[in-house]
């Protein structure tokens, strides 16, 4: 069965036309067209306002009307890559389209993109056929789901006990279970891990395109949905199979090769579950925004008392390091391929890891209102922190993902060491003046092989801002910071050198170790990210004079690799000069980022360009 195409609507969200040489690039373009065709999430009639996203949580009803709204406006295109018949032409615009969507309504976010996890697999490693018959399917609106985990083995892939049986067409015969899948029981075709070897092992699983409407009636049925604290009103639920069986051609890369096929579609998808963390950031500091320059303590607004000050500027510090790592990642997809597998589960730790603890302390600043229901702007706060305590869970865990950069440690600080760096593919990934060049999936890698260009070109990185403070272009204290930055950079790979890897028995302080990487990466994705644009025509307001954001940033992240008493004094005042930015952005409807990029809010109706 195969999803009615549905009707385009007014605004609807048609493909990009070529790049045009001689007009400036607008990294951010794809959102604001998607913000104009949303409308205004404060109009309680909007397909995507907070009032209705309230009352739908609070029924723990799943967003069907908001999904439908999504396809006509022919998103659905846009979670097919460009070769198979679709829009997408780059993974930063799907990071683009997860942050828009996430700002408003993690729940609908969730439910529509999850479509692309579902199909990753084709893409990474499906037939040209496969792929463009599975891409007419998703742009006519099809909802695809990846089945991988179960429920006595949890993210333990490897214990999967759901078997694929040969048949004598060289098909397969299912029997087991998937749970705790999204969209399981809403979805046209899953992505189904099977085991197809008795004995298990990385060579023992094979992954396989299910199409529900083609199986025979009575060889499966869904689960039961799985009541959850966030996302109340998604599809989480989950299928049993019970000698379905399917045909050859749904399976997706060679037999045996199920694992390498999943855990290569991970290294895209964790990468761009960032954007579902810098949706709901972006939320959350609105949120508290919002209140803190309405409500007067001690008879002048909140937001001008120290406290409360300094707790906006800290997460705009930490929302704008965690954008500037995804961006840095997600544009890495293409252009640092081959190390997605350290980068990947660097930035999957660190943005929702950041932005859990920003999120909780907005929630101090909000007070009461933070918890309330409907009381208070529709029970947004309470809601979206519900939400975003999933992002660090799915697509591999947080344990999972530092044990994975555990795993390279020997690769990472040998790399470091010898100063090995992608410099072209590396100046692609940050500067942002032009598109990406197209995936070639083929080049992902399950280990790096030359370790994360991004961190090992730091030193570097950290001499050239030295050399821009000697001829006055930047200011002296930036400079100190990545003095500093460089410094442990050198220490924590040396802590790593002495670390002697186990599969069974992990130290605690590997892991330790493994968190201040990704803190590390994200530093060094920051730096990379002003040198490269600071000279570009959206790099001139008052985050880019002399490098205000990037001293803000480096402060932040040096206090959680290095936290030592001597950064209280270069913490205020660099946040401090934070403070007119945030407010600026606030004040005229813009992203809370590090590019400018109007929101609907502050829009009017506008017919949609047409290419």
């Amino acid at each position: 069965m195969t999803a009615a195409t549905p009707a385009p609507i007014a605004g609807a969200l048609t493909p990009e036309p070529p790049a045009d040489p001689g007009r400036p690039w607008d990294p951010y373009r794809l959102s604001v067209r998607l913000e104009r065709a949303l409308g205004d999430p404060r109009d309680p009639a909007g397909p995507l306002s907070a009032a209705r996203g309230a009352a739908l949580d609070r029924a723990e009803a799943f967003p069907a009307d908001a999904c439908r709204h999504l396809d006509a406006l022919g998103l659905p295109r846009w979670f097919v890559p460009a070769e198979h018949g679709g829009a997408l032409t780059a993974a930063d615009e799907l990071l683009q389209i997860i942050r828009i969507l996430g700002r408003r309504d993690f729940t609908v976010a969730l439910a529509h993109t999850k479509t692309y996890l579902g199909a990753v697999s084709v893409w990474v490693a499906g037939t040209p056929e496969q792929a463009a018959a599975l891409g007419a399917r998703v742009a006519a609106g099809d909802i695809v789901s990846l089945a991988v985990t179960e429920q006595a083995h949890g993210s333990d892939l490897l214990a999967g006990e759901l078997a694929a049986e040969p048949t004598p067409d060289g098909g397969y015969r299912l029997t087991g279970e998937k749970w705790l899948i999204n969209n399981a029981t809403r979805a046209h075709a899953l992505t189904v891990l099977a085991r197809t070897a008795a004995s298990g092992g990385t060579r023992g699983f094979t992954t396989l395109l299910v199409d529900k409407a083609a199986l025979a009636d009575g060889t499966w049925h869904p689960l039961p949905p799985v009541p959850t604290q966030g996302v109340r009103g998604a599809d989480i639920s989950g299928i049993a199979f019970r000698g379905a069986t399917v045909p050859a051609g749904a399976r997706v890369g060679a037999e045996g090769e199920g694992l390498e096929v999943v855990l290569k579609g991970f290294q895209i998808t964790r990468t761009l579950c960032s954007a579902m963390s810098l949706g709901m950031t972006d939320h959350a500091l609105r949120l508290a925004l919002d209140f803190a320059t309405a409500h007067r303590l001690y008879g002048r607004p909140l937001a001008g008392v120290p406290h409360a000050a300094r707790t906006l500027a800290e997460a705009y510090a930490d929302l704008l390091a965690a954008e500037a790592a995804a961006l840095v990642a997600t544009r890495g997809i293409h252009t640092l391929t081959g190390e997605q597998s350290v980068v990947s589960a660097a930035v999957k730790y660190f943005v929702p890891t950041s932005a859990d603890r920003t999120i909780a302390d907005l929630r101090g600043l909000l007070g009461a209102r933070a918890m309330l229901v409907d009381a208070h702007a529709d029970g947004a706060f309470q809601k979206l922190e519900r939400d975003h305590r999933i992002v660090g869970i799915f697509d591999g865990s947080t344990v999972v993902n530092l044990n994975s950069l555990i795993n390279q440690f020997p690769v990472l600080a040998r790399a470091y060491r010898k100063g090995l760096a992608d410099t072209a593919g590396l100046t692609a990934s940050a500067r942002l003046d032009a598109p990406v060049p197209a995936l070639d999936p083929a080049r992902l890698a399950l280990y790096s092989r030359s370790g994360s260009s991004v961190v090992q070109a730091l030193p570097a990185a950290a001499a050239e801002l030295t050399g821009l403070a000697d001829a006055g272009l930047v200011p002296r204290g930036a400079a100190a910071l990545g003095a500093r930055l460089h410094a442990l950079a050198d220490a924590l790979h040396e802590e790593m050198a002495a670390q002697r890897p186990s599969a069974r028995d992990v130290p605690v302080g590997a892991f330790d170790l493994a968190g201040r990487y990704a803190v590390l990466y994200a530093a060094a994705a920051s730096l990379h990210l002003y040198l490269r644009n600071r000279d570009l025509p959206f790099a001139n307001g008052p985050l880019w004079t002399d490098a205000a954001w990037l001293e803000a940033v480096l402060t932040r992240l040096l206090r959680k690799l290095d936290p030592a008493p001597d950064l209280d004094d270069a913490d205020g005042p660099a946040l401090d000069r934070l403070l007119p930015a945030l407010h600026a952005q606030h004040t005229e409807h813009l992203l809370f980022s590090l590019l400018p990029c109007p929101l609907a809010e502050g829009s009017t109706p506008e017919k949609e360009e047409t290419p």
